[in-house]
């Protein structure tokens, strides 16, 4: 598609009251991202000159999210011609060709359906208004797009203003419109409420349109794609649509889930080639994944970097700030936040890395904790180059431990620890022969 300039306006001030929440309805995420920060994705590649989100009154939370992108707001709502009403003075009308109106509640629409709209604008002859038509398996509660016999879109009714025969019609409205710039206002302006909710429904500007002898078109866009999510059902089910979409994309380009139905992803994650995906795997936003790693069964992460040839799992969790360096190895409930781990290191067992940096070769004992917390404030905790620290060690930041130290198992380590030391930090143990017998007697006792 030529980057001829468009505009965007996304509505989003509907309150999703049968989302039964207090977080606004497009606020709720799938794959790790609000649903509208999917939409604006899908957006930016076509490079619109302008966007704008119309928002409710009270929704700060959302302006935050869609920041940078212009807001403004509607109050109070009076349906989807109002909504595009209060949009206009944000738009530079003069200097674009078409005005993309969309729905930050369709989180499913990908760039390739929003090209094919507006190039369908611009066929000859030009279009006033291309309108996304989709072919849902249950049309019952979408409007109807009328054509006439020699398939131009006529008009859009709504489901509740639909007669017997409209409700017949298979191509359902699909929400989303490319319209000409230069009747936009014009239209829009002219809209009336006479309809069952008393509403300005911006699809009345189809039968405008039409009335003054202008073209308008039907696109018909995959259902999957436009259907709109209104409760917590049908967001599990868009959930459901978008992790296929995601697993089928990872295994295209190279990554081998062994179980896809079992792995959730997040929008953003990446994979490279030859990495293996064990089931029931959790990928949570802000993870990069390099190419022959290994990520075994039932490991959770998020906001970790892992470097080529690492081995994280099972069991194991990542979570934001984790980097893994070249042929790192994380096992079995082994937890790692905040903290880089240099190229080979091994921490294999039961052990939380937190707020710490540990040089290449060191080998973690099972059962270490960076103590990293003391009430208050957080700590880092320094492990340098083949370093071994011992089983069932604590380290209690902040504290370092030099290259090549050997920590004894069962230390608690609280002060730095030189270069190739040996450090036992642990009390001599007391031996009491024959004391377990009087003990025992005496517990007896007490419990009587």
């Amino acid at each position: 598609m030529s980057k001829t300039r468009f505009a965007a306006i996304i509505l989003a001030a509907g309150e999703g009251t049968r989302m039964k929440s207090a977080v606004p309805k497009v606020l709720h995420e799938i794959a790790g991202r609000p649903m509208i920060r999917h939409l604006l994705e899908a957006l930016r590649p076509l490079e619109p000159a302008a966007t704008v989100v119309v928002l409710g009154r009270g929704m700060d939370a959302l302006a935050k999210a869609v920041a940078p992108v212009a807001t403004v707001i509607q109050d109070p709502p009076r349906g989807t011609g109002d909504a595009v009403r209060a949009a206009l003075a944000a738009l530079p009308l003069d200097s674009v060709r078409e005005v993309l109106v969309l729905y930050g509640d369709t989180p499913l629409l990908r760039t390739e359906a929003l090209e094919e709209l507006l190039t369908a604008r611009r066929r000859i002859p030009e279009a006033t208004v291309a309108a996304a038509g989709m072919r849902p398996a249950d049309p019952g509660p979408y409007g109807r797009l009328v054509l006439s016999q020699g398939g131009m879109l006529e008009r859009i009714v709504e489901a509740k203003d639909a007669d017997a025969e409209e409700r017949g019609i298979g191509l359902c409205n699909g929400g989303i419109m490319a319209i000409d710039a230069r009747h936009l206002a014009d239209f829009v302006g002219r809209i009336g409420n006479d309809n069952a909710k008393r509403e300005y429904y911006l699809t009345d500007l189809v039968g405008l349109a039409r009335a003054e002898g202008l073209v308008c078109r039907a696109v018909e866009l995959p259902a999957e794609e436009l259907v709109g999510v209104n409760t917590r059902a049908e967001l599990a089910a868009a959930e459901v649509l978008l992790q296929q979409r995601l697993r089928a994309q990872a295994m295209e380009q190279g990554a081998t889930l062994i179980a896809p139905e079992t792995v959730f992803l997040a929008a953003d994650t990446k994979l490279g080639r030859d990495v293996i995906v064990e089931p029931n795997v959790f990928f949570g936003p802000g993870v990069t994944v390099a190419d022959n790693v290994r990520i075994r069964a039932f490991s959770h992460i998020e906001g970790a970097m892992i470097a080529e040839g690492a081995i994280v799992g099972p069991f194991a969790r990542l979570r934001p700030g984790a980097v893994l360096e070249a042929d790192v190895h994380v096992g079995n409930f082994v937890e790692v936040k905040a903290s880089r781990l240099h190229a080979g290191v091994k921490a294999n067992h039961l052990s939380y890395l937190g707020d710490s940096e540990v040089g290449a070769g060191t080998n973690i004992g099972a059962g270490t904790i960076t103590c990293n917390y003391d009430g208050y404030n957080k700590h880092r905790t320094s492990i340098g180059a083949n370093v071994f620290i011992g089983t069932g060690t604590s380290l209690v930041a902040p504290v370092s431990v030099g290259d090549g130290a050997y920590v004894a198992t069962g230390s608690v380590v609280t002060t730095d620890v030189p270069a190739d030391a040996l450090t036992i930090a642990r009390a001599r143990q007391v031996d009491k022969p024959g004391r377990a017998v009087e003990l025992r007697e005496r517990l007896r006792e007490r419990n009587r």
